[in-house]
C-alpha cells in the first residue's frame, strides 16, 4: 500500500494505491463520512490482480473540502472526478463505490461512458433523495450535528466505529484512525459538519434516478438487508434502480449498510468473477 496526494485546483487531494501498475484499475469512491482507506480489506485481497486506486472525496480525510458550495453538486462532482482520473492518466476504470461514492459513481459513469468498464455499488446509488420522508434541511441538521461530535478520549471514539460494523480486524483499526482528528486533546470525526451539509445538499438537488438510463456499463448493487426496519424502502428502490439501469440487484443477508466491513469476501468474490 502506498499514499500520496495529486494536486488540482488549488487542491490536496490524498490517494491511496494497492497493486502492479499495469493491472487492470479498479478505482474506489468511499461513502459520506469516510475515507480511501475503508476499502482496505477488499484491496489487500485484490492487490494481487487489480491496481486499486481509492480517494479521499473533497473534504474528508486528507482532501483539501472545495471553496465553493455548488463544486459538491453532482454534475460538478462528475467534472472533478474526470480532472482527477486525468492527472492519474486512466484510461478506464472498473468503478467500486460506497454509499454517497455510489451516487457520484453513477453520474460519472451517466456523463463519461467512455471510461467506465464496469460499476459495483455497495450499499449505495439507488436511495432516492424523492422516496425520503426527511427533508433536505431536516437531513442536513442531522449530519452537521453527528459529524460535530467530540470524544474525550480514542477507545470512546473507537467504541463507536467498531459498533457500525459487524466483524473487527486489525486492518479495520487502520482505516478506523483515518476516520479520526485529534486536537486541542480531543477526538473529532475527520470530516465536518458543513462538508456534510454540502453533500446532503448536493445529494437531493440531483436526484439520480434522472440518469439512471445513462449508464451504460454492466452495473452490480449489492444491498444491504439490516436494519429489518428499512427493508420495505430498500425493497422499493432497489426496483426502481433494476428497472431503470437495467442492473443487477443482489441483496447480502445479515450486512448492515457497511457491507464491505460486514462481508468484505462478498465483494471480493463478486469482483473476481466480473471483473479478473
Amino acid at each position: 500500500m502506498k499514499r500520496y496526494f495529486i494536486h488540482n485546483r488549488d487542491q490536496h487531494i490524498h490517494v491511496t494505491e494497492w497493486g502492479n501498475p499495469d493491472n487492470p484499475v479498479i478505482f474506489c469512491l468511499h461513502g459520506l463520512g469516510s475515507t480511501g482507506l475503508s476499502f482496505i480489506e477488499v484491496a489487500y485481497d485484490l492487490q494481487e490482480e487489480f491496481r486499486i486506486i481509492s480517494i479521499d472525496a473533497p473534504g474528508h480525510g486528507k482532501t483539501s473540502p472545495f471553496t465553493h458550495a455548488q463544486h459538491y453538486e453532482m454534475e460538478n462532482m462528475a467534472d472533478w472526478l474526470e480532472e482527477v482520473v486525468g492527472i492519474l492518466q486512466l484510461n478506464s476504470f472498473y468503478f467500486l463505490s460506497h454509499s454517497w461514492g455510489s451516487f457520484a459513481a453513477l453520474f460519472y459513469a451517466a456523463k463519461y461512458p467512455e471510461k467506465v468498464k464496469g460499476c459495483i455499488l455497495i450499499d449505495g446509488g439507488y436511495q432516492g433523495k424523492r422516496h425520503s420522508e426527511q427533508t433536505v434541511e431536516d437531513e442536513v441538521a442531522y449530519y452537521e450535528q453527528d459529524f460535530e461530535q467530540v470524544w474525550e478520549t480514542w477507545e470512546d471514539f473507537l467504541t463507536l466505529v467498531q459498533s457500525e460494523t459487524l466483524h473487527w480486524s486489525s486492518m479495520k483499526l487502520e482505516a478506523a484512525k483515518d476516520l479520526c482528528l485529534y486536537q486541542n486533546q480531543r477526538y473529532y470525526w475527520h470530516a465536518r459538519g458543513e462538508t456534510a451539509a454540502h453533500f446532503i445538499r448536493a445529494m437531493h438537488k440531483d436526484e439520480a434516478e434522472g440518469i439512471y438510463h445513462k449508464v451504460k456499463a454492466p452495473v452490480l448493487l449489492l444491498r444491504a438487508t439490516l436494519p429489518v426496519s428499512m427493508e420495505a424502502q430498500r425493497i422499493k428502490t432497489a426496483a426502481i434502480f433494476k428497472e431503470m439501469t437495467l442492473g443487477e440487484v443482489k441483496c447480502i443477508p445479515g450486512t448492515t449498510h457497511l457491507l464491505h466491513w460486514d462481508r468484505p469476501d462478498v465483494v471480493v468474490n463478486e469482483i473476481k468473477k466480473r471483473w479478473k
